[in-house]
């Protein structure tokens, strides 16, 4: 069983392969992060999803906000994905799904109606501090970044 966090929460600190190098949390301590969790780069609502992301990457990054997506892709496919959608923020890759399971973006989910498991589409906004600010689970692709803003107090 999958445990989400919650508001408050100390953020699991992590290093994960990116599609440039390395991310590691604890090194954006001071500053704030957007990590998303998302099933699989090129797939339709996958790439909805980040192409809200990028598009909205200026006014999330004015605001302090660092944006993170991660996936069990492999490194060479979210190098793809980036140049394929001209992403503009970091992929990270996890396909051990440790940081997936430790933030409670990785469990059972239902798709279509049938009982399965996988990434649950997910979003830990973590603070400056390293406590989790917002936690966003079973998230639609459609729409997200804008509830998001809301819910940062963006709009």
């Amino acid at each position: 069983m999958t445990t989400q966090l919650s508001v408050g929460d100390n953020a699991p600190d992590f290093t994960l392969p990116t599609d440039e190098g390395t991310f590691t949390l604890s090194e954006h301590r001071g500053s704030r992060v957007i990590l998303y969790f998302y099933p699989k780069a090129m797939t339709p609502g996958c790439t909805t999803q980040a192409c809200d992301f990028r598009d909205n990457l200026g006014s999330l990054a004015r605001a302090g906000f660092t944006v993170v997506g991660i996936s069990p892709d492999k490194p060479e496919a979210l190098v793809r994905f980036r140049e394929k959608e001209h992403l503009t923020f970091l992929l990270a890759s996890d396909p051990e799904r440790r940081v997936l399971e430790a933030y409670g973006a990785f469990g059972a989910k239902s798709l279509y109606g049938k009982l399965t498991h996988g990434v649950i589409r997910s979003t830990v906004v973590v603070g400056a501090d390293g406590k989790v600010e917002l936690a966003q689970y079973g998230v639609k692709a459609t729409g997200h970044v804008a509830r998001l803003r809301r819910d940062l107090g963006l709009d």
